[in-house]
């Protein structure tokens, strides 16, 4: 499918709770002039302490330098788990370009401020070590969802995250996704710009408060989500295993229907037509002349 941007963040590769393999389809689905990594992509929190690097994590670092060789515009934009990007700013390396933040300009000519988001974090910004021991209660959250999506899946369930019901539960989780959202916001605004685009906190959303369009990107850890320019310029949240579910479903329809199809075409055939019919293929091809030379491999001596 042809787009003019992707924006993905939060991908933690580098993790066990990295959705790879989903990410590896999504961005495989999509040929787009410009591919905006909007931080986080690589944890190098996690990493230092513990190496995890399978190989569809490789694959997935694979596709986007292919697409950067294909003629893409890759942008990488640090977080804070890849914050040791952000001393090669300014950079290009293998067709990847890292700067702090970016300007993105849309088909119909609106422009977009797009940045990881950290630095309006309050948390992050002034008690990093309370931001540690958060990260270290959220992957507390996502080990337990495993063996309970285990047990949804065998159920024939949807997966559910039990972190992301936390988040929408707890009354200082929502207080602090609309402050961080307001204060970004902000920040856009005092640039002139029409809007922004970040990622951070693992939330998927989009809206318009009049002033300034806020999108964030989401994350593929949990809700597996990403922001997609059309060409005509109009912004959409994709949440791609739903809709590579819906594509499934389209794909097996289709099939279905051909199926219908042929099968009641067979029904309004009287009985034995199908075999009389190629009884009389046979007859006519076994009739029809031939060259002798062609028969018997060629003229007797």
């Amino acid at each position: 499918m042809r787009v003019r941007a992707l924006f993905v963040s939060d991908v933690h590769l580098g993790t066990r709770g990295c959705q790879a393999e989903l990410l590896l389809d999504f961005l495989q689905h999509f040929d787009c002039e410009c591919i905006y990594l909007v931080g986080d992509i690589v944890d190098g929190w996690r990493l230092r302490s513990h190496w995890y690097w399978p190989g569809s994590h490789d694959a997935v670092v694979d596709c986007v330098l292919d697409k950067a060789r294909e003629g893409a515009r890759v942008r990488y934009i640090p977080g804070n788990h890849d914050a040791f990007l952000r001393d090669a700013a300014g950079s290009r390396f293998a067709g990847v370009e890292i700067v702090e933040q970016a300007v993105h300009e849309s088909a119909d000519g609106r422009r977009y401020l797009v940045v990881h988001g950290d630095l309006f974090d309050v948390v992050e910004r002034y008690a990093p070590w309370l931001a540690r021991l958060g990260d270290l209660g959220y992957r507390a959250l996502l080990a337990a969802n495993l063996p309970l999506n285990r047990v949804r899946r065998r159920r024939g369930l949807p997966f559910w995250s039990l972190s992301a019901w936390v988040k929408g539960k707890v009354k200082r989780g929502v207080n602090f996704i609309s402050d961080y959202e307001a204060r970004i916001a902000e920040q856009a605004r005092c640039l002139g710009v029409h809007g922004v685009i970040c990622g951070h906190i693992h939330h998927a959303a989009m809206h318009d408060d009049g002033a300034v369009v806020y999108m964030n990107t989401g994350d593929w850890v949990e809700s597996c989500t990403a922001v997609v320019e059309h060409l005509d310029g109009h912004f959409e949240i994709v949440r791609w295993p739903q809709l590579r579910g819906q594509a499934a479903a389209e794909v097996a329809d289709r099939g279905t229907v051909r199926h219908a199809r042929m099968a009641f075409r067979r029904r309004l055939m009287p009985a034995g037509a199908t075999r009389s019919a190629r009884r009389r293929r046979r007859a006519t091809a076994a009739e029809a002349p031939r060259d002798p030379a062609v028969r018997t491999g060629g003229p007797r001596r």
